[in-house]
């Protein structure tokens, strides 16, 4: 099964949580209430994608609104380079597309507060339910169809890579009315545009 979670399953409470060891970490339940239907654009969800193989994974970021998915295989999940990773794929973001980020509780997201620079506000779920971000997890799943779980990603090429990632965003979905999270996703953009435009309109002169 291409959405299979090998191994994974439903995430017991045995032993205590990393959220304790996350600096500034602010729970899920003060994420702004506008994320929670989608109708607001700019708010993401985050999530490594692990492989069979040692240490490999992708990390992804997934928009609520249009579902667009943007990702990079990553060598480490140290939490100062998944940091850096985030801040360069927000970058290619337009700013009034970045609201918020919503982790799960891994350490891989320790550092998330890098983020700040780009004025990106940052939430967690509660300890032991990633399922609170269940957009990226079904991103994810979606994903395995183009890159199963026991690929290997030192293997993959680039291009392969990068054609996965754009099968995914040009699939109609039907929570879409059957456009495609890059259709979606450039509606948006153009809406902001025509927003921060809309004062040289000849009725405002």
């Amino acid at each position: 099964m291409p959405r299979g979670k090998s191994k994974r399953g439903h995430r017991g409470k045995r032993g205590g949580s990393p959220a304790s060891f996350i600096e500034g970490r602010v729970s899920l339940a003060e994420r702004p209430a506008e994320v929670a239907d989608r109708k607001v654009p700019g708010h993401w969800e985050a999530d490594l994608m692990m492989f069979s193989k040692y240490r490999q994974a992708i990390l992804a970021v997934h928009e609520r609104t249009s579902r667009l998915l943007l990702a990079v295989p990553i060598e480490r999940k140290f939490a100062a380079g998944i940091a850096s990773h985030l801040v360069r794929l927000f970058k290619a973001v337009p700013e009034a597309l970045r609201r918020t980020v919503t982790f799960d509780n891994g350490t891989e997201f320790a550092a998330h507060l890098s983020l700040q620079s780009l004025l990106m506000k940052t939430f967690f779920c509660d300890p032991h339910a990633p399922w609170q971000k269940g957009g990226i997890e079904n991103a994810i799943g979606r994903l395995r169809r183009f890159i199963p779980r026991k690929t290997d990603l030192e293997k993959l090429p680039t291009r392969r890579f990068r054609q996965s990632i754009a099968a995914y965003n040009n699939t109609p979905r039907k929570c879409l009315d059957f456009r495609t999270p890059a259709e979606a996703f450039s509606s948006q953009l153009l809406h902001f545009e025509c927003e921060s435009t809309s004062w040289l309109s000849p009725g405002r002169h």
